[in-house]
């Protein structure tokens, strides 16, 4: 089959086509015919060799961890799909490929009404917004202030925190502002000043929690900052100004636990309220130039590669 992966750390220039032996599905797995791949944040670090440390990888190696498609077949023990079932989730071989491997249980079937693309944006920033909503345990009539909330997880968290009552402000570039607020979110620009502006969208009230999905300057600090503390404030993207500032950072690992996180977008899509905008969708042979354009960052919504 086709897939893009890389032999050796670098920029993207280091993506190239391959042709790679057909995976078999193990026990509990299936394997997709996918059709389309997202695109997030981590699969550029991971390949810039900016998380050897933390996360070597066996190279070569296939990106990507999330995708939609067409269950092609299944292994032993499989009963909740089949072969021919319309999928999205998180995989466990890489996603930028003609197929893939997932296992049963991170994977759910995908209405009709969800287009392919915007399926394959949901897995990693529905499940990253649902858990930092669990570990902020936020609760209605609270207010959340969110790092980059015009991206990918920052949308959802967004609309998952709207949804349970909360009241969000969110960062992002002028030009997401009116985004936002048709999410519900308060904006508010980044950059110098940044604390005083989001007392004064919290106003008369105050920020009970932070998500920093952006991972630079000083969001973190100024999350402490707003809230009074560093208890109820998460990184997703900053791991060092987490342990300097005494905030949490998650990154999944066994905390991962897609299917609750799509089925709560699925409810909101089926209530004709989820948004997940789709900011460009490259073709598979362009992953190189759909790494350039995640790495600029500054964007609304998720990149999407479409492999079929």
């Amino acid at each position: 089959m086709k897939a893009i992966s890389f032999s050796s750390y670098g920029p993207a220039d280091v993506l190239r086509p391959v042709e790679v032996p057909l995976p078999a599905p193990g026990p509990g797995q299936v394997r997709i015919a996918v059709r389309c791949a997202g695109v997030n944040p981590l699969d550029h670090k991971l390949r810039s060799g900016a998380m050897a440390g933390t996360f070597p990888l066996e190279l070569p190696h296939i990106p990507g961890v999330e995708a939609s498609g067409l269950v092609e077949a299944v292994g032993e023990g499989v009963t909740q799909v089949r072969a021919g079932d319309a999928v999205f989730g998180r995989t466990v071989t890489g996603a930028y490929a003609e197929q893939a491997l997932a296992r049963e249980d991170q994977v759910v079937v995908k209405p009709v009404s969800l287009a392919w693309e915007e399926a394959a944006a949901l897995p990693v920033a529905a499940e990253t917004a649902r858990r930092v909503m669990e570990l902020l345990d936020l609760g209605d009539g609270e207010t959340l202030l969110v790092h980059g909330a015009a991206g990918g997880v920052g949308t959802l968290a967004v609309q998952f925190a709207r949804a349970r009552g909360v009241r969000v402000i969110g960062t992002a570039s002028e030009s997401n502002h009116a985004y936002l607020r048709g999410l519900g979110a308060i904006p508010v620009t980044y950059g110098q000043g940044l604390a005083e502006r989001v007392r004064e969208a919290a106003a008369p009230g105050r920020v009970d929690a932070a998500l920093d999905a952006v991972g630079k300057g000083d969001a973190v600090w100024v999350s402490v900052e707003v809230t009074g503390g560093a208890d109820r404030v998460v990184s997703i993207a900053d791991a060092e100004g987490a342990r300097l500032h005494g905030a949490r950072f998650s990154s999944g690992g066994r905390e991962v636990r897609p299917v609750p996180a799509l089925n709560e977008a699925l409810a909101l899509h089926e209530a004709g309220l989820l948004q997940l905008p789709v900011h460009r969708i490259y073709r598979l042979e362009e992953a190189a130039d759909a790494h350039r354009e995640s790495e600029h960052g500054h964007l609304t919504g998720k990149i999407v590669l479409a492999v079929a």
